[in-house]
Formats: C-alpha cells, sequence, structure tokens
C-alpha cells in the first residue's frame, strides 16, 4: 500500500496537470481581434447577460397583470426586496425615492452577471475583471458627490468631508489629507476590490476543485489516487453551492454599500 501511495505520488509529481490562474480570469479575444470593438470571452458573458436581464424585465412588464403569477410575483418581489429592505431600509422613503432605479440596477445586475460564473457553458462571472466593479463604483462616488453637493453646497459638503466636527483643530493636519484620500480613493478602491476579490478568488478555488476531479478521476494513470478525486469532487459540489450564495451576497452588499454610501452625503437629522 506504501509503495502504491508513492508510486502515485510520483506519477502526480511528473504528470502535467493543468492548474487555473489568474491567467484565465483574462482570455483572449474572440471576435474582431486587434480592433476598438474586440471581444473576449468574458466581454460576450456581459453582452449575453445583459440582453437576457433586460427581455425578463422587458417581458414581465409587458405581460404584468392586476393579480400576478407565480413568474411575475418572483419578479416583483426581487424589486420590492430591493426598493424597501435596501434603499428604504438605510434612506428613508423620502430620500429613497430618487435612488431605487439606480439601486435596483445596480442590485440586478451584479447580482445576474456573478451569478453567470455558476452557469454551465458561461463558466465565468461577467464581474470578474475590476473594470466592472470599478464602473460601479465609480457611479456610486459621482452620485455620493452630486448628492451632496445639491444638498448642501460645494463649500459645505467639502467642509464637512474634510473636516469633521469635534475635533481640535491641530489634528486637521493629519485628519483631513487622510479624509481626502478616503473620498477619492479609499472608500471606491475598496468596495472595487471586494466584489472583485470574492468573485475572482471564489471561482479560482472550484475550478481548482474540478480540475483536480478531472486529474484523479479520468486523467491519472495510477487508480490509487481515484479516493482523492471523490473527495476534490465533493469540495468542488460544495463550493458550487457556496459561489451561489456568494454572488447573491456580494451583490447584495455592493447595493447596500452604495446605499449607505449616498446617504453619508446627506445633512444629518436633527
Amino acid at each position: 500500500m506504501v509503495d502504491a501511495f508513492a508510486a502515485g505520488a510520483v506519477t502526480l509529481a511528473e504528470s502535467s496537470m493543468h492548474m487555473p490562474s489568474i491567467d484565465d480570469f483574462l482570455p483572449p479575444e474572440i471576435l474582431f481581434q486587434g480592433t476598438p470593438f474586440a471581444i473576449n470571452r468574458i466581454i460576450l458573458v456581459r453582452i449575453l447577460a445583459t440582453i437576457i436581464l433586460m427581455l425578463v424585465l422587458g417581458i414581465t412588464a409587458a405581460r404584468a397583470k392586476l393579480v400576478p403569477g407565480r413568474w411575475q410575483s418572483a419578479v416583483e418581489w426581487i424589486v420590492n426586496f430591493t426598493k424597501t429592505d435596501i434603499v428604504y431600509q438605510v434612506m428613508g422613503e423620502a430620500r429613497g425615492k430618487r435612488y431605487v432605479p439606480m439601486i435596483t440596477t445596480v442590485f440586478l445586475t451584479l447580482l445576474v452577471f456573478n451569478l453567470c460564473g455558476e452557469v454551465p457553458g458561461m463558466n465565468i462571472a461577467a464581474s470578474a475583471t475590476i473594470t466592472l466593479p470599478l464602473v460601479f463604483a465609480m457611479w456610486c462616488f459621482v452620485q455620493y458627490w452630486i448628492a451632496g453637493i445639491r444638498e448642501k453646497g460645494l463649500g459645505h459638503f467639502l467642509r464637512d468631508e474634510l473636516f469633521p466636527k469635534g475635533v481640535p483643530w491641530p489634528i486637521y493636519i493629519l485628519l483631513s489629507p487622510i479624509q481626502l484620500l478616503e473620498l477619492l480613493v479609499i472608500r471606491p478602491f475598496s468596495l472595487t476590490i471586494r466584489l472583485f476579490a470574492n468573485m475572482v478568488s471564489g471561482h479560482l478555488i472550484l475550478a481548482l476543485c474540478l480540475s483536480a476531479t478531472q486529474y484523479f478521476l479520468i486523467d491519472v494513470v495510477n487508480k490509487v489516487m481515484m479516493p482523492f478525486g471523490v473527495v476534490t469532487f465533493a469540495a468542488g459540489m460544495f463550493m458550487y453551492l457556496f459561489e451561489v450564495l456568494v454572488s447573491c451576497l456580494q451583490a447584495y452588499i455592493f447595493a447596500i454599500l452604495t446605499t449607505a454610501y449616498i446617504n453619508m452625503s446627506y445633512p444629518e437629522i436633527d
């Protein structure tokens, strides 16, 4: 038995099993190569996911009935969840009405884009590159600035952001540059990295488990290694279900943080 495991270890060491890497999240161009309109697999997945989302919402709205069926009820539940449990819960109804369309767009888009990584045939989250999370983060903070300037004026908005109340004046020498850095860089960057890193890391772990399963159950010569394939397959199935949960959770977290950041730009209610 020891000799068999030793032989299996040697076979594993000498084999050329392909292990997924971060490069798999930057696939080569497959359409319009060498032009400004070049499309790789991630962009193609984004286009398909956007079309599917628009068709689902458009057809549901066009066929909406006063007494909704199961499908209409499910779509309305998601929209009402975003409005009630995210926007109104954080901002209140008076402020939140303005931002319901924006936050609903953010939540539904990220939810569908994240779940693309668990759809057979797509096999990659449309939010698995840093560009898309960064675009949504910048949209959040553009609205943050717009809301703050509209409600307070530019001068008062910058004063409240850079010079928080209740802090001794000498402390502002250190605090104000940090506040400015947080306003311009840290908050958008943290919002971006949180989504990007979660989607990439989870999908990489899933890909590693399934690659190891294929190797141990199919490719390996020494069959004594096959039990490891059963373990990696079970781990892969667990990671698949966990990734579905993470995809939904990350869409929710991004939406609720976006709502919270925008709400922070409003004057405090005494």
